[in-house]
C-alpha cells in the first residue's frame, strides 16, 4: 500500500497484520482523490479543492491511509478515529515514519461516540466495515455533535453492491462505483 499522489506520492503505508482491517485500495483512493482535486461539485464555492488547507476527520481509520494520503495532498490536519489497538499502533508507525505526527491526532474512539469536538471539520470521511450499516448514523452522530463545519464535505465507502441511504441535513453530490467500493459524496446542508 502507497500514497498515490502529493508532496509523499509512493511513500509506502504500513497496514495491521490482522484481516480485522480492510485498507482502501491504492486505486479506490486515487480515484477518490482525483475526484476531490477536480469534480466541479465537489470544489469549494471559490473553485478551490477543500484538501487544500483543510481539516479533516477519517471516522474508522484503518491503516490511516486515507488521512496520510489527503495530508500529502494539502490538507493541514487529521483526527482519525480507531477502536483497534494493532490499527492504532500501524497509524502512528505510519505517521513517524511520514513525519507527520505533529499533523494528526489519534483519539481511541468509538465513531458512533465521537465525543467532544476539537474543531470542526472540512472533510470526514467514513469508511466503516461493508455491510455494517454504520454509514448513516455514524455521520448523522458527528452532524448532531458539531463535528462539522456549514457545507462540509462527508464520502462514505460502502459496499458496491450495497446502497447508502444518505441522512437527514445531508445532499447527495455524487456518487461512483470503483470495483468493489461504492463512493458516495455528501455535503452537509
Amino acid at each position: 500500500m502507497r500514497i498515490v499522489g502529493g508532496s509523499h506520492r509512493g511513500r509506502v503505508l504500513q497496514a495491521p497484520a490482522d484481516k480485522t482491517t480492510r485498507p482502501t485500495t491504492d486505486r479506490v483512493r486515487e480515484s477518490l482523490f482525483n475526484m476531490l482535486l477536480h469534480s466541479p461539485s465537489l470544489l469549494t464555492d471559490e473553485g478551490r479543492s477543500r484538501l487544500e488547507g483543510g481539516i479533516m476527520l477519517d471516522a474508522f481509520a484503518g491503516s490511516g491511509a486515507l488521512s496520510f494520503e489527503a495530508l500529502s495532498r494539502g490538507a493541514l490536519h487529521s483526527y482519525l478515529f480507531e477502536i483497534d489497538p494493532a490499527a492504532r499502533r500501524c497509524i502512528l508507525h505510519n505517521a513517524s515514519d511520514l513525519g507527520l505526527t505533529d499533523r494528526i491526532t489519534l483519539r481511541a474512539a468509538d465513531a458512533r461516540q465521537p465525543g467532544r469536538v476539537v474543531a470542526p471539520v472540512d472533510i470526514v470521511f467514513l469508511d466503516p466495515p461493508y455491510r455494517s450499516g454504520l454509514g448513516t448514523p455514524v455521520l448523522a452522530s458527528l452532524a448532531q455533535e458539531g463535528w462539522l463545519k456549514p457545507h462540509a464535505l462527508a464520502i462514505v465507502e460502502t459496499d458496491a453492491k450495497g446502497a447508502y441511504a444518505v441522512p437527514p441535513g445531508f445532499d447527495l453530490l455524487e456518487e461512483r462505483q470503483q470495483g468493489p467500493a461504492r463512493l458516495s459524496f455528501l455535503r452537509k446542508r
